[in-house]
């Protein structure tokens, strides 16, 4: 596959919307880019989003290639802040307790990967509905679900556009041996990081705070010079 796949990116809105955007704009090529496309936070926000987006027609292009990019958690040992995985399953844990996995894309997986690499490497993810703060928990959720990484976002995208061709590029902000601030009231049922909660979380666990912006801000920055790499027209061509 030489020729560029995708032409939509779905990302979470905020800080990751904006580092994809920066990266964009760091691309000097006079073809057109892919849209972008900011998502709330969590997976009940994301399909209802995504339903309504559908509604409006944002989704019926024939053949549509989506990918999906944004921060997220390490859950196994060996995957530290400022990793890139190119996520190739993803799990999710409904109410039932019974695991449900899809498969994101192989071919544009490989597409990415032979873009990226050595700098990514390959793995499976799972989605939670909710926020992973605690390292116990991270390391529970990776033993019980083998998998890499955990977002919010990647099973309700790929849910919902059952008919697009959608892979997944993750950047780790948090790894699975420390805490995080527990930040899950801060989430508005909107999807949204809601700004004096959030500040009063951080304040809480200053400790904790610090680690995380220092990951978000690592991750934040490599998630840009990803989106720039990926589209740049030289390795386009090559």
């Amino acid at each position: 596959m030489n020729v560029c796949p995708i032409s939509m990116i779905l990302v979470p809105q905020g800080a990751e919307y904006q580092a994809v955007c920066r990266g964009l704009r760091g691309v000097k090529r006079s073809i057109s880019q892919p849209v972008v496309l900011p998502l709330p936070i969590g997976t009940e926000p994301v399909l209802r989003h995504l339903k309504i987006l559908q509604q409006q027609g944002f989704f019926a292009t024939p053949s549509l290639q989506v990918m999906v990019m944004g921060l997220c958690g390490g859950l196994g040992i060996d995957r530290a802040v400022g990793d890139i995985v190119l996520v190739q399953t993803c799990l999710f844990y409904p109410a039932s307790g019974v695991p449900v996995s899809q498969h994101f894309d192989s071919d544009m997986t490989t597409w990415l990967f032979d873009r990226l690499a050595p700098s990514a490497s390959l793995g499976n993810g799972v989605t939670s509905d909710r926020l992973i703060w605690s390292a116990t928990e991270k390391q529970a959720l990776h033993q019980k679900s083998g998998a890499d990484v955990v977002d919010m976002e990647g099973f309700a995208v790929l849910r919902t556009l059952s008919d697009a061709k959608v892979a997944m590029v993750r950047v780790v902000s948090d790894d699975c041996r420390h805490n995080l601030p527990d930040l899950s009231s801060a989430i508005s049922l909107a999807g949204s990081l809601q700004p004096i909660p959030l500040a009063i979380g951080l304040l809480r666990q200053p400790i904790a705070a610090t680690r995380l912006i220092a990951g978000s801000l690592k991750g934040l920055s490599i998630l840009q010079n990803v989106t720039t790499s990926l589209f740049s027209k030289e390795k386009q061509m090559s």
